[in-house]
């Protein structure tokens, strides 16, 4: 153990992904272990309602379980219906399948690439118990609308948050406006718990305590602010003693996840002001270029740019040889978008065997094809502005063949 403990300690401090305070309070949860020492999983959810002016804050292991409890904690039957959007990730698709609800595939506005109360509205039926928000790529969806209808028509919202922290809409801060907010802390998100981890947030004290239990193996001592798992030793060996009355499942955030999580969160402003700064320079590459178009951004949101994304428009060379290319000359390359979620074969498998008829979402299928994702989670931003002039560069040759 100590050899392992001096290797940690060596780690060049400031030099990429985790600084000399992330180290520190690795340390003290290793260091400490044996003795149950500071409870850093506590300190993330208390910090994480300070911070946001939350109730309720129930760490968890990944953004995924977090989707998964806060779905399960709506208490929904067995084919009620939750509308998500077509273009996200599989995993808000997954958590309804696996509660046995049947996810709506909702479309997208093609210029902000996200859900939006006009679409969501043609998807509602008298099943429909909840709709999944997502801010796709760091962007805030258009909430207002949204949970002006879901109020209309008595339903859940909760709001998928994994590629938005510190996002704004209409100067409040994403995330917030739902019943349920959840966000992760995987290895490319803005906050990265050593490469997994995330955090439900809400300020229903029932649904917080749902919430709780499931992620927390069932615990019957389990409530919407905590609760010990380990008890006395006299309590727990009287073989009367029972401990469980929920069915749930560990989706508990470790204690060296949470250690780095709280690090990160206590210096959330300037990590997301680094990405920020990273689109900055993306955004200064591809001006006046009539093929590489924006996510658009609403003038009422402030994007967090999980990535810089646009849209690729130009026909006379592929997506594929574009890429090739800007990696060539020393680009980072750049992330496409996920399938359509109803695409995917693990979908499509489930679609039917449900005999779910065939899916089409127009603007979904078409933008899908076209997004391109440049990378901000720099940490030196020398190097971002390296990147982005290499693109710049490529433009203008691109351009200047045309």
């Amino acid at each position: 153990m100590k050899n392992f403990l001096d290797k940690i300690k060596s780690i060049k401090k400031h030099d990429g992904k985790f600084n000399t305070r992330e180290i520190d309070y690795v340390l003290d949860v290793l260091e400490n272990s044996k003795h149950r020492g500071v409870d850093y999983v506590k300190k993330v959810e208390n910090l994480f309602c300070k911070k946001f002016n939350v109730k309720y804050a129930i760490a968890c292991n990944s953004g995924t379980s977090g989707l998964h409890a806060a779905l399960y904690s709506l208490n929904l039957k067995k084919n009620d219906e939750v509308i998500v959007p077509g273009l996200a990730v599989v995993m808000d698709a997954y958590v309804a399948i696996h509660l046995g609800i049947k996810p709506i595939f909702c479309d997208v506005d093609p210029d902000t690439f996200l859900i939006n109360s006009e679409e969501i509205k043609k998807k509602i039926t008298k099943k429909t118990k909840a709709i999944i928000t997502v801010s796709l790529q760091g962007l805030p969806v258009d909430i207002d609308p949204i949970m002006k209808l879901a109020k209309k028509n008595n339903i859940y919202v909760i709001e998928d948050n994994a590629q938005d922290f510190l996002g704004r809409y209409k100067n409040k801060l994403s995330g917030f406006s739902g019943d349920i907010g959840v966000w992760s802390f995987e290895n490319k998100k803005h906050l990265s718990g050593a490469s997994e981890g995330g955090i439900i947030a809400t300020n229903n004290k029932s649904l917080a305590e749902k919430i709780r239990k499931f992620a927390g193996i069932g615990y019957k001592n389990m409530t919407a602010k905590g609760g010990r798992t380990s008890l006395a030793i006299e309590t727990v060996q009287n073989p009367n003693y029972k401990r469980f009355d929920t069915i749930g499942l560990n989706y508990r955030m470790p204690q060296i996840v949470a250690a780095v999580a709280y690090a990160q969160l206590k210096n959330s402003k300037n990590i997301i002001q680094k990405r920020i700064e990273s689109a900055n320079y993306f955004r200064q590459a591809i001006r006046n270029c009539n093929w590489l178009i924006e996510q658009k951004i609403p003038k009422n949101c402030k994007h967090s740019h999980y990535t810089f994304s646009v849209k690729y428009l130009n026909k006379k060379l592929s997506w594929k040889r574009f890429y090739n290319l800007y990696k060539s000359i020393g680009g980072d390359g750049f992330y496409g978008a996920c399938a359509p979620i109803y695409k995917e074969p693990s979908v499509k498998n489930y679609l039917k065997k449900n005999k779910i008829s065939k899916i089409r979402l127009a603007n979904v299928e078409k933008i899908q094809k076209q997004i391109m994702q440049f990378k901000t989670n720099y940490r030196d931003l020398k190097v971002a502005k390296k990147k982005a002039e290499i693109l710049r560069k490529l433009i203008i040759k691109i351009d200047n063949q045309r």
